[in-house]
């Protein structure tokens, strides 16, 4: 590929990962409870993650770099869902939340 290709491609990928991650710091302020912050705050980590190491792996192409970023999106992606449920499971039972905004409450009553 050629320099200004790479140059592109590289400003595409870092533009959208600082717009997930502007995206993700205005909702974690403007969002009005513990469960949708944490859906603004997991979501686009994971994509502007994905956009960083894909941009990483496309200027260092080599077998180390590709696997390494697989192995980083992959674990990221296996566990910020599960911390977020974690922290959602607690907002949840020490009552962090608005039950008014949830739609559908399946663990009450347990």
């Amino acid at each position: 590929m050629s320099a200004i290709l790479h140059d592109v491609l590289t400003a595409i990928l870092v533009l959208a990962s600082a717009t997930m991650c502007l995206a993700a710091g205005i909702g974690l302020i403007r969002f009005p409870d513990v469960l949708s912050r944490l859906h603004a705050a997991t979501k686009p980590q994971i994509f502007g993650l994905m956009a960083v190491t894909t941009d990483v792996a496309i200027n260092n192409f080599s077998v180390g770099t590709v696997t390494l970023v697989v192995a980083i999106v992959v674990f990221q992606a296996l566990t910020a869902p599960m911390a977020a449920h974690l922290v959602g499971r607690a907002a949840y039972e020490t009552e962090h939340l608005r039950p008014d905004l949830l739609i559908v409450d399946e663990l009450k009553g347990r």
